[in-house]
């Protein structure tokens, strides 16, 4: 127990000494600690000097990536040592977060998690295995996926759609924006012409092309994950900002904190391609208990105040992950 409590222990800095590594600096105080190489004046960086953190290797000798990646699963805990000054004894943020999002991405293309599966076993006699049958339910918009040849297994081959299942089919429906088939004719309003024609071809195409089309979806859409988290997580920092805004940090303090918290949770999700039970309900548990830790301890406010904060903070990136998905969806369709 005395050990663990140890992990937790942030060193304040000392007056005349190197936040990082303790030493003792000589005066005139140099601008570089001359035993572990630290800027000796640490503060919150500008946004230039985030991005030009990036760069440099992934791996060093005293093995500063297996440090940060051990204090990466105790809440909060980079982001105050990043805060300490503690800089060069760990994984830069942004580096640790590019880091993590080729893992999860790499883990995602080799357990092929996004794949469109039917466990639900055939009941009719054995057929062609390059001819799967399906169910149609006219006017349910449903797209049913398609059953294996014979026998109760699990198939990967992408959606049957009969022209019955697109009579009534909602693709996207946002306020003045709408789009879909009614009684067989397509619609599409609010979006301009162009990407109306696109839409139109994607959903009048024949049967065959169509299939093809919904097959292909998961895999063009990891493609665009990396952009998509590109856009949601300046805008987690920005929700943080707004939320603790009786905190007076700076935004990129708050960035540092997005950066490490997303880190977690992309390392939580390439734990559940494992596909074992539980893992996948310590992952769960985890990517819900870990953020409210990370908040409290961080932003240092009791928990009265930081659950309803946490809340909003789930409301606002829900809306916010939302609309970006939906950003991405009507891509993959228009293109």
């Amino acid at each position: 127990m005395n050990w663990f409590r140890r992990q937790l222990l942030v060193p304040s800095p000392v007056p005349g000494h190197c936040a990082n590594c303790g030493s003792a600096l000589p005066e005139p105080r140099p601008r570089f600690c001359g035993h572990c190489g630290q800027e000796t004046e640490v503060k919150a960086p500008s946004l230039g000097e985030f991005i030009q953190q990036f760069g440099g290797a992934y791996f060093s000798t005293e093995g500063a990536l297996w440090r940060t990646l051990w204090r990466l699963f105790i809440p909060g805990q980079l982001t105050l040592e990043y805060f300490a000054g503690r800089r060069r004894h760990y994984v830069l943020p942004l580096r640790l977060y590019l880091t993590m999002s080729v893992v999860l991405l790499l883990a995602l293309r080799f357990n092929s998690q996004l794949e469109w599966t039917d466990d639900a076993p055939a009941d009719g006699p054995p057929a062609a295995a390059s001819a799967p049958t399906s169910t149609p339910q006219a006017g349910t918009g449903a797209l049913k996926p398609a059953r294996a040849a014979s026998g109760p297994q699990r198939v990967h081959r992408g959606l049957i759609i009969d022209d019955k299942d697109r009579d009534e089919l909602t693709m996207f429906e946002l306020g003045a924006w709408r789009a879909g088939m009614h009684q067989g004719k397509f619609y599409c309003e609010g979006f301009s012409d162009k990407v109306c024609k696109r839409l139109e071809r994607r959903l009048t195409a024949d049967p065959q092309t169509a299939q093809q089309e919904f097959a292909d979806l998961p895999s063009r859409a990891l493609d665009h994950l990396g952009q998509a988290m590109f856009v949601l997580l300046p805008a987690f920092a920005l929700w943080l900002k707004l939320l603790y805004v009786d905190k007076r940090r700076r935004y990129t303090e708050h960035l540092v904190f997005a950066l490490h918290q997303h880190a977690f949770w992309f390392a939580m999700l390439a734990l559940l391609t494992l596909k074992a039970e539980p893992v996948a309900v310590f992952c769960a548990l985890a990517m819900v208990v870990h953020p409210l830790l990370a908040l409290h301890r961080v932003y240092g406010t009791r928990w009265w105040s930081t659950l309803p904060r946490a809340f909003g903070l789930m409301v606002a990136y829900s809306v916010s992950l939302g609309l970006v998905m939906t950003a991405v969806f009507i891509y993959l369709f228009a293109s």
